[in-house]
């Protein structure tokens, strides 16, 4: 029987780039798909090749070709490369111009350097000969690759069968660009323009939607959510038109990567069978950062991106009643000024109990993952959220607001047998105040307590069943 083809196109990949979720999803889902599928799909995966990835990595490249494609009036160098990484197949597309940059977003011309990806992703196809069954692009910056498809190359000897899936893992960044750089940036015409039009503007989100299908979403929750006005960011009304076609499946996270009992990065390795090495990493924590090394203090975490959808104002606005009790707090992240400012002064004005790390270093957020005792992640809006399983896995016992994947995938303890962390519903300083009171007493109940570490920690949070889920969408699609 032949193997069904799927190919995922996006920005980032762990372990070659990553800034955050995506990258963890891409490193780790088509591996998960292949090995779910028992052999019977072929999956593999296209990015860009940045200028940051890793010598071990580059060495490893095998170099394909090179060749030139246009986007618009432009004739631009294309380099394609691949190489093998646990079982799967990566394709990187290399041009320095667009993507030897110091950071992976950010820049002036993003519209125009995702253009040149996603025309390249499509130039591709024929010389790497792998035609996929379903292109499957994640986020705005593969989104052209949706609309390339179906307005550009779906007459075209190979393009024809080809299915397309896109996902939103985060709305609120939609690819929003003026009508003016239709045809000179995007390669579009005039014809194509009601296809990516929305508000006045082109959004390139609204054209894959429409385009597309299916579009899918990262938790059932955030499915929903994104119909309504209060998450859509003002793509409710397209997504309503749509609505038969999304479909939401919670992410998961590599099991192996995040494992406690092998980890080489903690201080101390542990499992649930024996999770003695949790205190030693946690005195180990807390003499890194210059905490009171206290073994009864609860040490709460926050690791996040320091921005508004976050729910960074509601710790803002708690910090202080929190600390009036034993507790310790660190904060490792960046973002918004304000709030880092925020976390300095208070890390200045309580020594000893909170401990601020305004950046986001993969070493150090393992061992504040294993060194903790509850992870706080109150977020305004969250599509799935990976932390508070990469906590749960660590024994670090998750508090969230019920929001997205927050609300699918952490239960409280209190109102739901086999309950798996501390939840709240109303965005409220309040609300907040009293979940970490909930959990920071229960603490003091040792035996409770490290019944319920054991409890977290077995949690399945590995693609396993997320993977199926992903291989019945495709299955429908190509039926």
């Amino acid at each position: 029987m032949r193997k069904k083809k799927i190919l995922f196109v996006a920005s980032e990949a762990v372990p070659f780039a990553s800034s955050g979720g995506l990258g963890d999803v891409i490193g780790s889902l088509p591996a998960a798909l292949q090995n779910a599928s028992s052999g019977e799909m072929d999956v593999r995966v296209i990015m860009p090749l940045y200028g940051s990835m890793k010598d071990e990595h580059r060495a490893k490249l095998t170099k394909l070709c090179d060749t030139y494609i246009n986007l618009s009036w432009r004739r631009q160098y294309l380099g394609i490369y691949l190489l093998n990484h646990n079982g799967v197949t990566y394709y990187f597309l290399d041009n320095e111009y667009y993507f030897k940059r110091p950071t992976l977003y950010g820049s002036f011309d993003d519209g125009e350097r995702y253009a040149f990806f996603c025309k390249a992703v499509m130039e591709s196809l024929p010389i790497i000969e792998f035609f996929p069954d379903v292109l499957h692009a994640h986020d705005w910056q593969s989104a052209l690759t949706v609309i390339y498809l179906r307005q550009r190359y779906a007459w075209m000897d190979g393009y024809k069968n080809i299915k397309s899936v896109f996902t939103i893992h985060n709305i609120a960044y939609q690819g929003v660009f003026g009508h003016e750089i239709l045809g000179d940036v995007f390669d579009l015409s005039p014809e194509d323009r009601g296809v990516v039009d929305y508000n006045g503007a082109i959004n390139l989100m609204k054209g894959a939607i429409v385009c597309a299908n299916t579009v899918s979403t990262v938790s059932p929750t955030y499915a929903m959510e994104i119909l309504s006005p209060r998450f859509s960011n003002g793509l409710h009304h397209v997504l309503e038109q749509n609505k038969g076609k999304l479909r939401g499946i919670l992410n998961g996270i590599d099991v192996d990567y995040y494992n406690p009992s092998n980890d080489t990065e903690v201080f101390a390795n542990f499992g649930i069978g024996d999770i003695e090495g949790k205190a030693k990493n946690k005195k180990e924590l807390q003499k890194m950062l210059g905490l009171a090394e206290s073994p009864d203090t609860p040490l709460i975490a926050i690791i996040s991106r320091l921005t508004g959808h976050k729910g960074i104002d509601l710790v803002m606005a708690a910090a202080e009643e929190i600390l009036r009790d034993d507790v310790q707090l660190i904060i490792l992240g960046q973002g918004d000024y304000a709030y880092e400012d925020f976390f300095w002064h208070l890390a200045d004005n309580h020594k000893g109990k909170v401990s601020t790390l305004l950046m986001y270093n993969k070493d150090v957020s393992k061992k504040i993952y294993a060194g903790a005792d509850i992870f706080l992640m109150p977020s305004k809006s969250e599509p799935c959220g990976l932390a508070q399983m990469i906590a749960s896995r660590y024994g670090t016992v998750p508090i969230v607001r019920e929001t997205g994947g927050l609300y699918d995938s952490i239960k409280d303890i209190g109102w739901v047998d086999g309950g798996n962390g501390f939840t709240f519903a109303p965005y409220s300083e309040v609300e907040l105040l009293n979940s970490v009171k909930r959990a920071c007493g229960l603490y003091a109940q040792k035996e409770t307590w490290n019944a319920l570490v054991k409890k977290v920690m077995s949690v399945d949070f590995s693609w396993d069943k997320s993977a199926l889920t992903y291989i019945s969408m495709y299955n429908d699609i190509l039926a």
